[in-house]
């Protein structure tokens, strides 16, 4: 395929250059100076990712004291690089032993680069882990990771907006986007606060939230590109031209603007996965102000109000003298632990996709912050019924077609069927 050829070409020289400067490694299994055997993990994030890892070696100390776990804190952008750059050798001796992947991306590296990773079918209960965690994970029916947090989507809402316009929390429950956009009008008429707040020219996370709950996606179960007759992606678009049309979302730019409109009182609704909750408690003063529905759902297809949102995984890499050590210290945290998932809930605010654990006391807590609302008891819930879709090796190529066609929708200059079939020839051409 093209892009796989220009992707192997452009990291080549990288590879080659790694290669020479770890000439000399040793292959024998690393242990630390008080000769503990070590496992090196990779992730991103200090805030959430490594401080999950970090209680996930501090609670593994207690079961095998011989292990230690070494993890390093590297750029999602750097962790991605050096991937490829070292799978694009055939080789895994300069990577680690456990390795963080978004779950978007998974299918690329377990089917460019087979055999790469480790094989953990009957090595772990994933039928433990929730259905569409697991699925992000497969390949020909073996099952290469294991499931970490989930990206379960929510609506959260500004209770007192909310009743300024004269509604209800039940009017927010399981409702359309056009009940949604409805309602919108009528906060910012009466409160003249936007409905929500986005980047409109860079759409592909509320689409991917929206062609989910339909149990839809850019590709079908078998890889194939549908996208020019993708009835929930058309639903999709159209909705987000409406949003812009109608003035009902305000329009932000990267990250700190969109987070600032919450925290600055801008914003009366959020649709996002449940990892945005700590930016939006970071502004202490709005507690009590702030409550959670379910995700809308489209209208013209069949869909639910439950989807799905990022998340990422765990994954062992293959040929590596640690991989048992590797794999025994994922089974006995993220695969098994109870205690574990109560408190990185409670400390740091990730929920987990281990089913069992959800049944725990944490979840059962109300939340000051959100009117007092069992809110993780809720995302559990959800997380049950978001539809299962195969994410493709392809989806952040389609993200960035989407967003190449959308100045062109919004200004009128082609139909929405005119978009999605330049989507289509985008993506297709990207792959051949």
């Amino acid at each position: 395929m093209k892009l796989k050829k220009q992707l192997a070409s452009i990291i080549m020289i990288g590879a080659l250059m790694t290669g020479c400067a770890a000439g000399g490694q040793s292959t024998k299994k690393e242990e630390s100076k008080d000769g503990k055997q070590v496992v090196t993990v990779w992730a991103w994030d200090k805030n959430f990712n490594i401080r999950v890892m970090e209680k996930a070696a501090e609670a593994y100390s207690k079961v095998n004291p011989d292990v230690k776990i070494e993890i390093v804190d590297y750029a999602k952008a750097d962790v991605e690089t050096k991937l490829h750059t070292n799978l694009s050798t055939g080789s895994t001796k300069n990577l680690p032993d456990i390795v963080l992947i978004e779950d978007y991306s998974a299918q690329k590296y377990l089917t460019s680069y087979p055999g790469m990773f480790e094989d953990l079918t009957g090595k772990r209960g994933h039928d433990k882990f929730a259905k569409y965690k697991v699925s992000s994970m497969t390949v020909d029916g073996k099952v290469y990771g294991v499931p970490f947090d989930s990206g379960v989507t929510g609506m959260f809402y500004r209770t007192d907006y909310l009743e300024q316009a004269g509604f209800k929390p039940e009017d927010l429950q399981n409702i359309t986007w056009q009940r949604y956009l409805e309602i919108g009008k009528v906060i910012q008429e009466k409160t003249g606060k936007p409905l929500t707040c986005e980047n409109l020219n860079e759409i592909s996370g509320l689409s991917r939230i929206m062609m989910q709950s339909a149990k839809t996606w850019y590709f079908d179960n078998d890889g194939n590109v549908q996208i020019e007759n993708n009835k929930a992606l058309k639903e999709a678009l159209t909705t987000l031209k409406e949003m812009k049309d109608t003035g009902v979302v305000k329009n932000v730019n990267g990250w700190d603007e969109w987070v600032g409109a919450m925290n600055d009182g801008t914003s009366a609704t959020v649709v996002s996965g449940a990892w945005i909750m700590p930016s939006i408690t970071s502004a202490t003063d709005q507690s009590g102000k702030w409550a959670l529905a379910p995700v809308p759902k489209l209208s013209t297809v069949d869909s639910v109000n439950a989807s799905n949102l990022g998340g990422s995984s765990w994954y062992v890499l293959g040929g590596k003298d640690n991989k048992d050590a590797a794999i025994d210290f994922l089974n006995k945290t993220f695969g098994s632990d109870n205690d574990f998932y109560q408190t990185i809930l409670t400390d740091i605010g990730a929920i987990g996709t281990y089913m069992p654990a959800q049944s725990g006391t944490s979840y059962e807590k109300e939340s000051a912050f959100f009117s007092n609302q069992k809110v993780y008891k809720d995302f559990s819930k959800w997380m049950t019924e978001v539809p299962e879709v195969n994410y493709g090796v392809y989806a952040a190529e389609a993200d960035k077609a989407l967003n190449s066609v959308m100045a062109d929708f919004y200004s009128e200059k082609i139909t929405v069927d005119e978009a999605l079939k330049a989507i289509q020839t985008q993506v297709q051409g990207q792959i051949k």
